[in-house]
Order: C-alpha cells, then structure tokens, then sequence
C-alpha cells in the first residue's frame, strides 16, 4: 500500500502551533522534491602493488596507484564498500547529498513531532513546572549513607 508524504495527518486532537505545522508542511514538500539518494561516504584511496620496478616502488619518489575512489556505507546493520569508477563521482556525490538532507528533514520532522506528543500527551501545568525547577535539592546525610 502506497502512502503519499503529503496525505500523512500528524496531528492528533489538539490544534498544534500555526508555526509546527507550517514547519512540518514544508519539510512534506521539501521530502518530495528531493531526487534519487545513497547514502554513505567517498573517499580517495591510493595504492601500492608491491610489485619491484613500479612506480609505487621506487625508493627515491614512490608514486602511490589511484586515485582509485570508495563507497562506504552501512545497510540494514552490515557495511558495504564499494570502489567507484571516476566518471560517476560526481553523480554519487549528488545523491548522497540528496541522502543528507534527507536525514536532516526526518530528523527535524521527527523533532517536531515530539514536540508535538509532548504538548498532546504530556501537557505540564505552568505552577507545577515552575516548582519543579525552584525546589531545592535534597539534602544528604551527614554520616554519609
């Protein structure tokens, strides 16, 4: 069953801040509008063949292999490396941009929704919270115990 972003209802019964909602609506269109995604990390990795004559061999000014560049990244718990050819560097960079801010747009959406079942769930009198933050601290025993 399919579900469109936009359709998701994230409030329940209590009428959020104008500022909440507005916020979380954005970050619905901003998740629809991102392209393709990857996520992880490349890095350039040189290497040595050890092979004796090479270039990467040479005693007074070794010349290194590569750069040759890796994808790395974990999916479902397990890490995958990749090596990637040169051409596609910058379409992968792309999408794991695209990956981000994607994390970051879950992240503050998942942010708001707290909020959100703080105020729902949670709600906190004004007298109360404010006690809470002047009582004093509690006082230990003398002997230690």
């Amino acid at each position: 069953m399919l579900y469109n972003i936009a359709d998701m209802n994230t409030t329940s019964g209590k009428r959020q801040t104008d500022g909440t909602e507005r916020e979380i609506a954005r970050i619905k269109l901003d998740l629809q509008a991102l392209g393709p995604m990857h996520p992880g990390s490349v890095s350039r990795q040189y290497q040595v063949c050890g092979k004796p004559g090479c270039k990467c061999m040479d005693a007074g000014n070794p010349a290194k292999h590569g750069p040759y560049h890796k994808l790395a990244y974990v999916h479902r718990g397990r890490p995958v490396c990749r090596f990637v050819r040169g051409e596609c560097v910058d379409g992968l960079a792309a999408r794991l941009a695209a990956y981000k801010k994607f994390r970051a747009l879950m992240d503050r959406w998942v942010e708001l929704s707290i909020r959100q079942g703080e105020d729902d769930f949670f709600p906190s009198s004004v007298p109360n919270a404010q006690a809470a933050k002047t009582r004093p601290p509690k006082n230990k025993k003398a002997d230690g115990r």
